[in-house]
């Protein structure tokens, strides 16, 4: 007897989002149910995995198996999920706070270990669940925070270039007010072997209102993707930060440590003992 084939709608959970009116991560969670529909991949195959944020609400809505862990850990939990069940389709879902703040140092480990995991950054270049401070990403001269009125002064992160030199596979650009580009993207995204690294701009109307003019300043890469290293840093160096699409996809070996434990519970707890 075939199984029918699920449609996008199969993977919402009945939970409701509660993200504010206009706020781009509702393109986001369709996109992801859209490319699991598009995929057909069974929802006991997949884990989303997330830290805290707005954006980490994300496994609250998908029909699948989720994990809303802690801030700035998501990506540590994933490859500890991953590493037992190799088997499973694993998503990371997190925000520019999350992800690049207090999250920065695993996201450079996750990017040169190079699991088989996604990573969807919702950047809005703004705390947006704690009320509006800056966050990494946010311009230097941005000075509708109370914590910094004259603008946080200091260099935006950069999300791509950082991802390129920890040793990502696979990055890309897509934009919650372009829901078809993001759907295809976040296709290929899983579809890649290894680790997938892909920055959503998705504005937060409520604290960033000036981020509507976003839909009018983003654009496609110039350029055609490369499997180049030295190609794609080209490439993100010369770029404004509104481009979108795949930037860089290479086939690098991916670790996928054994998941065969010989060791007892008994060899274990002998190792701690005085």
């Amino acid at each position: 007897m075939s199984v029918p084939a699920l449609k996008s709608t199969d993977y919402k959970s009945p939970v409701t989002p509660i993200w504010c009116p206009g706020c781009g991560h509702f393109a986001v969670l369709s996109a992801v149910t859209k490319a699991l529909a598009y995929l057909g991949l069974p929802r006991e195959q997949v884990a989303l995995v997330s830290g805290i944020g707005c954006s980490s609400r994300l496994p609250a809505y998908v029909e699948s198996y989720g994990f809303h862990g802690v801030h700035g850990r998501a990506l540590a939990v994933a490859a500890g999920l991953k590493a037992a069940r190799e088997d499973l389709t694993v998503l990371v879902a997190g925000g520019d706070g999350d992800g690049f703040s207090i999250g920065g140092n695993h996201l450079l480990h996750a990017c040169r270990r190079n699991m088989d995991l996604t990573y969807i950054v919702m950047d809005n270049e703004v705390y947006g669940m704690t009320k509006g401070q800056a966050s990494p990403t946010t311009a230097p001269e941005w000075r509708r925070s109370k914590l910094t009125p004259h603008g946080p002064g200091v260099r935006r992160f950069q999300p791509a270039a950082i991802a390129l030199a920890a040793g990502a596979s696979f990055i890309a650009r897509g934009f919650s007010g372009d829901p078809s580009l993001l759907s295809r993207l976040l296709v290929q995204a899983i579809r890649h072997r290894g680790f997938s690294f892909l920055h959503v701009l998705s504005p937060c109307l409520t604290f960033r209102p000036d981020e509507k003019e976003w839909k009018q300043k983003v654009h496609p890469f110039a350029d055609s993707p490369t499997s180049n290293a030295v190609e794609a840093a080209r490439l993100i160096q010369a770029d404004d930060g509104m481009s979108l699409g795949l930037i860089y996809a290479e086939d690098l070996p991916v670790w996928q440590p054994a998941s065969e434990c010989s060791a007892s519970l008994a060899d274990f707890e002998a190792e701690f003992r005085l």
